[in-house]
C-alpha cells in the first residue's frame, strides 16, 4: 500500500476540528458519544481521513464500551503506546497514518478494535 503525505495544513482543511483532534493529534471523543457506536447496518467502515477500507460490519460487536468495536480489522498498523503511564497498543491507518484508537486482547480468543466514530465513514452495502 502506498503511504499518504499531506502537510498538516491540508490536513486541517479536509477533517472537521474533532476529527482532527482525534485522527492526526492521537485524541478520543467521549464514551457513548459516537455517531457509529450503534450502527447495525451492514457495509464497510472506511479511514475519515483518507477514505481507505478498515473494517467490515460483519466483525462489529456491541462490546459494552463506548465505542465501536471490532474483531478484525484491514489495512492497519499497530505500535506501542506508553502514553498516559500505561502500555497499549495503537491503532493507525495502514495508508495516512491516521490515530484510530486501540486494540486490547480482553475478549475470549481474539482481539477488541476499540475504534473512534469520528475516525470512520460508513458505506452502506
Amino acid at each position: 500500500m502506498i503511504r499518504m503525505k499531506k502537510t498538516e495544513k491540508e490536513w486541517k482543511s479536509k477533517l472537521t476540528e474533532d476529527q482532527y483532534k482525534i485522527l492526526r493529534e492521537k485524541g478520543t471523543e467521549p464514551p457513548f458519544s459516537g455517531k457509529l457506536l450503534h450502527n447495525k447496518e451492514k457495509g464497510k467502515y472506511m479511514c475519515a481521513a483518507c477514505g481507505t477500507e478498515l473494517f467490515s460490519s460483519y466483525a462489529k460487536f456491541d462490546s459494552g464500551t463506548g465505542w465501536p468495536s471490532f474483531t478484525e480489522a484491514k489495512n492497519v498498523k499497530l505500535k506501542d503506546d506508553f502514553n498516559h503511564g500505561m502500555h497499549r497498543i495503537e491503532v493507525l491507518c495502514k495508508k495516512c497514518g491516521s490515530h484510530l484508537g486501540h486494540v486490547f486482547d480482553d475478549v475470549p480468543n481474539g482481539r477488541r478494535f476499540c475504534i473512534n466514530s469520528a475516525c470512520l465513514i460508513f458505506r452502506k452495502k
